[in-house]
């Protein structure tokens, strides 16, 4: 079951839905990880010859994914404001 393209895709669809009710960049890593097993079963499927080997892939597509997320669409620098002064002190 693990070697169908499609549940890969179905997997990456239903986790990139997942990341729009709780955003945060988690979801949307292993979704892009899913599909990127799911191409790879679909167009070349002998590559992916076993369960772990396929775990593997999904698992540093998906961290490659959140890096590369987070380092787009992450927290800049400067972002974060800090205050010098209370509203209290006078």
């Amino acid at each position: 079951m693990w070697d169908q393209w499609w549940l890969w895709v179905g997997a990456g669809i239903i986790l990139l839905i997942v990341e729009i009710f709780a955003p945060g960049f988690i979801f949307l890593g292993f979704g892009i990880g899913a599909f990127v097993v799911g191409v790879i079963l679909a167009f070349g499927g002998g590559v992916l010859s076993s369960l772990p080997v396929a775990l593997l892939v999904f698992a540093v597509c998906s961290l490659i994914a959140w890096f590369v997320m987070r380092k787009l669409a992450g927290e800049r620098k400067g972002q974060i404001k800090i205050w010098d002064t209370d509203i209290n002190d006078d």
